[in-house]
Order: C-alpha cells, then structure tokens, then sequence
C-alpha cells in the first residue's frame, strides 16, 4: 500500500535527473513542500505512535505464546504468525511510508522503492490470510471440539502457514522483481512536477484485480462467511442453554426475582454479538476502502488524489495495531498473560531503581480477589459452572 503518485512524469521525458546532492535536494523539498511545519510535526507525531503501537503490541503478543505454557497451543501458531506478519509491516513498510509522505518525495532510491513496494504487498497479503486462517481454526474449534484435535495437528497448522506465506511472496515479491505490476513504457524512476523522485504504486490494472483478489477480496468473504455462522451457532448454543435453565413452575411470586442465570445468557449473547461486529467491523472499515481504491486507481490514474489514497492506506496500516487488541485483548488467557508479564517487567524495574538507591512507592494489597471470591460463594456452584462454561463456548469467537 505505498503512495500513489498521480501525473508523475517520465525522467526521459523531462530530460531531468534526480539531484545527486542530498543538501540540495533538502532545499529544494523546503521550498516546494506542501505541508506546514506545525502539520509535519503532528502528523509524524500521530503515525508514529501508531507504528510503536504496532511493533510493540504484536512483540507483546510472541513473548506471551513463548513464555506462558497455557498460551502454547496449537492454534496459537496462527497468531504469532499474524504478529509477526504485523510486526514487519509496521518496521520495514509504515516507517518508509511515513518518510515518504511526511518529505513528499522518495529519498531511498529507485531499487529499495521496488523492494519497498514487495514488502508492502507481502506483510498485507500475510496478514490478512492469517486472519482469515485464525477465523476458520476458530470455528472448528467451537463447531467441532471433539475432533478439533484430530483435525488441526501441528503438522497441518505448520503447512498452512507455510502456504500463507508463500502465497504471500508469489503475489508480491515475484510479480514487482518481473517488473510485471507496472504498465509498459512506464519508467523505474518517475519524477514529480518539481524534479523530485517518487515511489508511485504504479500498477496495471490486471495485476491490481488479480493481487486485490487474492489478497483481500476472498479472503474477506470468507471470513465473513465464517464469523456469520459463528454467531448464529454461538446465538442457538446461547437459546439451548436458556431452555435448560429455565424454571420449571406456573407463575411468578411477586417480589420473589428470576434467575440470575438467564441474566448471563442475555450478557453472554450480546457479548458475542459485540466480539463478532467488532473483529468483522474493524478489518473493514480498515482494508476496504484502500482495496477499493486501489483497483480505481489502476484503471484511472488521475481519479484518486495523493492525499486521499495515502490516508486510506494508512487506514489499512493502522490493523496491524489494532489486531494484537482485537485477537489477544478479548482472550482471558492472553490477558492474563500480559498481566504477568507488566508485573515482571514492573518487578525488573523496582529492583533496578533500588540498586540506584531511587525510592518506590510500595505497592498497595489489592481487596478484589476477595470481594470476587465472596460474589463466587454467594452466587452457588451451580450458577458459576452454568456461567464459565456459557462464557467459554460464546467469547471464544
């Protein structure tokens, strides 16, 4: 998803080369810049923080499958393969891409800008069909958990993410070393207006629908397939659970209230729908404006401007600090892990402050296990094992 550069002009055409100078092109660009100091510096503000999110959120989420027992599963493997997927976007892709955009012109030079581009390709391509791959081990996971076991091994987990992976580079790295996503004619080095080196995603429109297709678009259909019949499933094993807790009397007693159990069941419902729209809402609103876009642009050059296709691919950018959240956040497990890790990593660095003779602030006793534990006695046993195993099978999705 690297910036397009609508009415770029040919080198050979101009008769102009890009300044061999690095101060002179420095001075050129302060001349010419579009954007103001005040919005460079709010702008690489907001981005970069986007780019640490990523990179430290998704490195958050590896060192939790790598150091947790109760994390090393076997589809887990499809998450340390998202973040890692993830994590290569935000290093090698969003820090180029936000140089670019932020200095309008490309500094890196004609050869890197193509490897740039297979970078971009690859990282987004494997993100998605990762994400696509955890859909589906989910759901057989909840649709089938007996045979869960037999049917996603490590050896079938294993291959899979190898074939995501290659399916990756056969879209992006083998295509742009062909030199067979840019139109004919068109030149490896374009220049701007004012004589300065771009890195447009130059495509051509076979290659624009063919590389959309395979890297979003059936993808995103079957994850919405997938995640659809997760809710309607998870929506019926909700309905089953009601019909079995139901109280078995005529009428109601004034004052006396209904169990609290069909309470959870309505929570538990609309958590799942919550869960659901959230992970199919986010990939979205994230990838398909861009994707969109990008087949526009390849049959049209001039139709989309620059500003507006590089704000969309930041949107697409901006998933991969948002699916260490969206994956990990919402599983009480990983959660829980992320806990123990701050608490090491807090733990690390009292003892070093102590060392340097630098005072802490001692760390309060914490009253909530307690008051949970009273609310778990309270409720009954029956109650509680009713609602860990409803809040299991529903936000496993």
């Amino acid at each position: 998803m690297a910036s397009i550069s609508n009415g770029s002009l040919e080198m050979t055409s101009l008769n102009v080369s890009a300044p061999d100078d690095m101060t002179e092109l420095m001075e050129m660009t302060d001349e010419v810049s579009s954007l103001t100091l005040a919005t460079q510096i709010f702008v690489g503000t907001f981005l970069s923080a986007i780019i640490i999110l990523a990179v430290s959120g998704n490195i958050l989420v590896c060192v939790a499958v790598l150091t947790d027992r109760n994390l090393r599963k076997i589809g887990n493997l499809y998450i340390v393969s998202l973040s890692f997927a993830d994590m290569t976007l935000a290093g090698a892709v969003m820090t180029f891409a936000l140089t670019n955009d932020l200095l309008e012109y490309w500094p890196f030079g004609a050869q890197f800008c193509d490897v740039w581009i297979a970078f971009d390709v690859l990282c987004s391509t494997a993100s998605i069909l990762n994400l696509c791959a955890i859909s589906l081990d989910r759901y057989i996971h909840i649709k089938d958990p007996l045979r869960y076991g037999r049917l996603v091994t490590r050896r079938v987990v294993t291959l899979s993410i190898a074939a995501i992976w290659l399916m990756a580079v056969l879209v992006s790295f083998v295509p742009i070393s062909l030199d067979l996503h840019r139109p004919p004619g068109r030149s490896a080095e374009p220049v701007d207006e004012r004589g300065l080196p771009q890195c447009a995603l130059d495509l051509t429109p076979l290659y624009a629908v063919v590389s959309s297709c395979i890297s979003f678009y059936v993808p995103c259909v079957v994850m919405l397939a997938i995640y659809s019949r997760l809710y309607l499933y998870a929506k019926r094993h909700v309905e089953s659970i009601k019909a079995l807790t139901k109280p078995v009397m005529l009428g109601t007693i004034d004052g006396v209230a209904p169990p609290p159990a069909c309470n959870r069941c309505h929570v538990s419902e609309g958590k799942a729908a919550t869960t659901v729209g959230i992970i199919v809402g986010v990939f979205l609103v994230c990838y398909v404006p861009f994707f969109c876009v990008n087949i526009v642009a390849a049959f049209c050059k001039t139709c989309v401007p620059r500003l507006a296709f590089q704000t969309l691919s930041w949107f697409g950018y901006s998933n991969s600090s948002f699916n260490p959240i969206i994956y990990s956040i919402f599983n009480v497990e990983f959660r829980e892990a992320f806990v123990r890790i701050f608490g090491k990593v807090r733990g690390a660095f009292v003892r070093l402050c102590q060392r340097a003779g630098v005072p802490t602030r001692p760390r309060q006793p914490s009253q909530c296990k307690s008051v949970s534990s009273m609310t778990r006695l309270s409720t009954g046993a029956v109650v509680v094992d009713l609602e860990v195993t409803t809040s299991e099978r529903v936000t496993a999705i």
